[in-house]
C-alpha cells in the first residue's frame, strides 16, 4: 500500500501566496484611503478656522464692515490673487480703514499658507491653493457670507458656492466652507 503524502504541493503554496497578496494589497488601498481622508479633515478644520478668524475682524471693526467685502463687489484673496491688487478701505476713519486693510492682508497671508512650516519655497501643512471670498449677502440686514475654498485630495461633489469657481482641477474636487455673518445696528 502507498503511504499517504505529507506536507503541502507547489500549487497550495501559491494559491496562499495569492490570497496573501489580494488582501495585503486590500490593506494597503484602505491605509491610502485613510491617510487621503485624515488629510481632508485637517484641511476642513484649517478652513473653518480661518473662515471664523475672519468673522471675528469683522465683528471687531464692524464699523466698516463694507470694506471687508468691497461693498457689492465682493473680495478675493488667497492662491492667484496678488496682494497688491487688493482694494484699499475707504469709508469710515483712517484707523478703521488701516485696520480692515490689515485684517484682508493678514488672511491673504494665512490662506496662502504663511504661518505653516516651510521647506523651501513651499508652505507644509498649508491648504492645496485656498482662497478666501467675503460677499455681501443683503446690504439692507448687513449679511455677509465668509467662505474658503481649496483643492480636494479627491472627487465629491461640486459646492454651491461661486467662490473660487473654475479654479481647480475639477469642480467636484473643489471643497468650500462658509458662514454668515450678519452685523447687528446697535443705534
Amino acid at each position: 500500500m502507498r503511504a499517504k503524502a505529507t506536507g503541502f504541493s507547489m500549487l497550495e503554496i501559491l494559491i496562499a501566496l495569492v490570497i496573501s497578496l489580494v488582501t495585503l494589497m486590500g490593506a494597503a488601498g484602505l491605509v491610502v484611503r485613510t491617510v487621503q481622508q485624515e488629510v481632508e479633515a485637517v484641511q476642513r478644520l484649517q478652513a473653518l478656522t480661518l473662515a471664523q478668524d475672519m468673522v471675528d475682524r469683522i465683528n471687531i471693526n464692524r464699523q466698516v464692515v463694507s470694506c471687508y467685502s468691497s461693498g457689492a463687489n465682493g473680495m478675493s484673496v488667497g492662491k492667484g490673487i496678488a496682494q497688491g491688487n487688493l482694494p484699499a478701505c475707504s469709508s469710515g476713519n483712517a484707523s478703521q480703514n488701516s485696520r480692515a486693510d490689515t485684517d484682508i492682508d493678514d488672511w491673504h497671508n494665512l490662506l496662502l499658507g504663511s504661518a505653516e512650516q516651510t521647506s523651501g519655497n513651499d508652505n507644509i501643512g498649508a491648504m492645496i491653493d485656498a482662497r478666501g471670498c467675503i460677499t455681501q449677502v443683503n446690504a439692507a440686514d448687513q449679511t455677509y457670507r465668509v467662505t474658503v475654498v481649496w483643492q480636494g485630495m479627491s472627487e465629491t461633489v461640486a459646492p454651491a458656492s461661486s467662490c473660487g469657481q473654475n479654479q481647480y482641477s475639477t469642480e467636484k474636487a473643489r471643497r468650500a466652507v462658509s458662514l454668515l455673518v450678519r452685523i447687528g445696528d446697535l443705534t
